[in-house]
């Protein structure tokens, strides 16, 4: 059996050193989507939904949850972000989302994109809910991840 990263000698949990690692620049895109009604789409689009534009404020919880992915995911280490980028697709019945989120490190960055995602999709369904009781939340996985050399 492969040994696993993240678990020590006696099967406990640990957090990988990555110490001895090369500091790289790595760059991490994941999606996801909400479905809703096409009236709601459209109370969206018109940013005419009762708790405000949701679209924008989504995209704020995107970002604040990448900085935030060492709290949410216990062996997740802190990354240096440079940047976070979280955008909308708005479709007939859902929101396409998408988030980039990019460092300088020796670790990966895919854990803070699919938290992007997944709190931009958090907040739309909060933002939506008084006006629509069928929405669901789909599809967040990770679309590409790389790293280069600086």
């Amino acid at each position: 059996m492969k040994d696993f990263s993240h678990l020590d000698s006696e099967g406990a949990a640990r957090m990988v050193d990555v110490g001895e690692k090369s500091v790289v620049r790595r760059t991490a895109t994941a999606e996801g989507y909400v479905t809703l009604s096409p009236e709601t789409v459209r109370l969206l689009r018109e940013r005419a939904l009762p708790k405000g534009d949701a679209l924008n404020t989504a995209r704020i919880a995107g970002v604040m949850a990448a900085k935030r992915t060492p709290e949410l995911v216990p062996l997740c280490h802190g990354v240096n972000l440079t940047s976070v980028d979280v955008d909308f697709e708005l479709g007939e019945d859902r929101v396409g989302i998408r988030a980039t989120a990019r460092a300088r490190d020796r670790t990966g960055v895919e854990m803070e994109a699919l938290a992007a995602v997944s709190a931009a999709a958090l907040t739309i369904y909060d933002m939506c809910k008084a006006v629509d009781r069928g929405m669901a939340i789909g599809g967040v996985r990770l679309v590409e991840k790389t790293k280069e050399p600086l």
